[in-house]
């Protein structure tokens, strides 16, 4: 099987997307089970208020894949450390959760509803315009009567996860220890640019998009993990041959919690970001920046897109879920050709 080739030609979108000034540059890599790999990428690294070209070594803000590869993926050792199970309460680990009212709706909130966004928080909410010490913004979110409504994928699900994540390692996020190329705290002049802020009134380079996550002190259960191509891809295949969970863990990020969702991922349904090809095993997530890692367990594949889709404004019309789907089905399409070959 020509990984190369399969790379190359499910390039094409991003090569065209690149073309019309949709997008500054993209990077994309597969792998399969047995630690077979390619990756192909073309465009810039940032193009205001200088230019940069990508390369396989550049990092990406990787956006809410951190809420897979990090956070969903630690809670989940946990479990099978026997610390914690997924229906445990949020409770158990931080006793102080809306702790002005015992009967608060917070306080019955497990890991697996959240994890799986069936809680009744909120999608998001502009905390870093109430101000920017991480410990009260963190006290905030744990003391806030938050509005109730239907389950919706929820940033307050990941953030009440990544503060449990602290006090039971005793280290804020951003000091957490991580695998190879992935991180909170990356080079700056070794990333790919994301958006002029207008709040901060900088262009955003090496320090995390996401502005509530950076007003938690650069990294939350949301957002602010940093990865290449090669760490997102590393992480992959931990999960395609089983060494990166147990198999009761892996069971969990498979199985739909709701229509949609499993433990942490999607999974595949019609009119997905993956595309309407991959095996209904596949799970995937997608990330704000322009980031996106999909599974598919029954191929023994994955694929991984980063782009910077945000630089330099996030308001213009990048075409991104398009080009996802386009790539995701070219993927597949050059994958199965190349394997009735063989």
């Amino acid at each position: 099987m020509n990984l190369d080739v399969i790379v190359e030609q499910a390039f094409e979108p991003a090569a065209g997307s690149i073309a019309r000034g949709s997008i500054p540059g993209a990077i994309l890599g597969l792998i399969t089970a047995d630690g077979r790999r390619a990756v192909h990428w073309r465009g810039m690294a940032q193009i205001e208020p200088t230019q940069a070209d990508l390369s396989r070594q550049t990092w990406f803000d990787l956006a809410s894949l951190t809420k897979v590869i990090f956070t969903t993926t630690r809670i989940l050792t946990f479990v099978d450390e026997g610390r914690i199970s997924l229906d445990d309460p949020l409770v158990k680990v931080i006793p102080d959760l809306r702790q002005y009212d015992m009967e608060a709706a917070e306080r019955k909130l497990t890991f697996r509803q959240c994890l799986a966004h069936q809680t009744h928080l909120p999608a998001v909410e502009p905390l870093y315009t109430y101000g920017q010490d991480p410990q009260t913004l963190r006290a905030f979110i744990l003391q806030r009567v938050w509005r109730s409504g239907p389950p919706v994928y929820s940033d307050i699900n990941f953030m009440l996860l990544g503060i449990a994540i602290e006090r039971m390692t005793g280290q804020p996020l951003i000091d957490q220890p991580l695998p190879p190329q992935l991180t909170f705290k990356p080079d700056p002049g070794n990333c790919a640019a994301t958006e002029r802020c207008t709040w901060r009134g900088r262009m955003i380079q090496g320090e995390v998009h996401d502005e509530n996550a950076f007003a938690l002190g650069g990294a939350s259960g949301h957002a602010g993990l940093f990865g290449t191509i090669d760490g997102v891809l590393d992480f992959a295949r931990s999960l395609l041959d089983g060494s990166g969970l147990s198999p009761a863990s892996l069971k969990a990020i498979r199985t739909r919690e709701s229509e949609k969702r499993t433990v942490g991922w999607e999974g595949a349904y019609k009119g997905w970001h993956g595309g309407d090809t991959c095996s209904p095993s596949t799970i995937g997530h997608t990330g704000f920046t322009g980031t996106g890692l999909w599974i598919d367990f029954e191929r023994g594949l994955a694929w991984t897109l980063l782009t910077n889709r945000v630089h330099p404004s996030r308001h213009t019309e990048s075409g991104i879920l398009p080009l996802r789907r386009a790539t995701g089905e070219r993927v597949i399409a050059s994958f199965d050709a190349d394997a009735q070959q063989a």
